[in-house]
């Protein structure tokens, strides 16, 4: 089952259950897979790795808006932000916890020849692809800096 047609099934089972926070996400990631089939260049048609890149994109926002609102002393807001993350994350593949990430970087630290903090660039256009979905992008930086030390 597509990601589309799953959150279709997940709608309906939210309005059945009179479930406000996820049905506000779910049609947010709805409406987001809608932009994607859309758009100028699009096939109609939404990819696995597009649905997993649109789900990180709107997971990003919310972390983002989260942090936001709580240097604001917006708890209400930001109450909103996290219910709407965690209904998103359930959607998103496992995350790689920071042994498997360390673990992951040092293999790819290895097979690229890196040793100093000069060949960051290197280590992450490789690390990047790999893995996508896997870890958030400022943990991989995070971490290949840690490393490159």
């Amino acid at each position: 089952m597509s990601l589309e047609q799953t959150i279709n099934a997940e709608i309906k089972t939210a309005m059945l259950g009179k479930k406000e926070v996820d049905l506000r996400a779910l049609r947010a990631i709805k409406a987001a897979i809608l932009l994607a089939k859309t758009a100028e260049g699009g096939n109609g048609e939404v990819t696995e790795a597009e649905g997993t890149k649109i789900l990180q994109k709107l997971a990003k926002q919310r972390r983002d808006s989260l942090e936001i609102f709580r240097q604001q002393n917006r708890e209400d807001l930001a109450v909103k932000e996290e219910e709407e993350l965690a209904v998103i994350e359930r959607f998103l593949p496992k995350q790689m916890d920071e042994a498997e990430l360390r673990a992951a970087l040092e293999q790819i630290i290895a097979s690229v020849g890196a040793s100093s903090p000069a060949d960051m660039g290197k280590v992450m256009g490789v690390a990047t692809k790999q893995l996508a979905g896997k870890a958030d992008g400022k943990a991989i930086s995070a971490m290949v800096k840690e490393l490159l030390k």
